[in-house]
């Protein structure tokens, strides 16, 4: 069974930065997509942005400039530099990640999350 684990979560001041890391175990398989999303008290968990295999990202226009997804070097890990940070980016931030399988018949996906890690930004 594939587990995602994240780290790097914390308290940070507006305008500051943190690093939101994520490592995948339990597949031999390298992942298609990784990505983050979150969830603040009240709301529906939203994308914050992903990466596929091939380099693609997709990020929200709410972080666009100041968020960036990338792999890390190790097989299955991507992590989330976030900069000028905004109180309303608070929230509980989870990793995300998908494999696609494909046969002449069928396309599947297979989709795994983590626990979650708080991020608060508040003065």
């Amino acid at each position: 069974q594939v587990q995602l684990v994240e780290s790097g979560g914390g308290l940070v001041q507006p305008g500051g930065s943190l690093r939101l890391s994520c490592a995948a175990s339990g597949t031999i398989f390298s992942l298609d997509i990784m990505g983050w999303y979150r969830q603040a008290p009240g709301k529906q968990r939203e994308l914050v942005a992903t990466l596929t295999s091939g380099g693609n990202t997709n990020y929200a226009d709410s972080v666009k400039g100041r968020f960036t997804i990338s792999r890390g070097n190790a097989k299955n890990t991507v992590s989330l530099q976030m900069n000028s940070l905004k109180p309303e980016d608070t929230a509980v931030y989870y990793c995300n990640a998908v494999r696609i399988t494909t046969t002449p018949e069928s396309r599947n996906e297979y989709d795994y999350w983590g626990q979650g890690t708080q991020v608060t930004v508040s003065s």
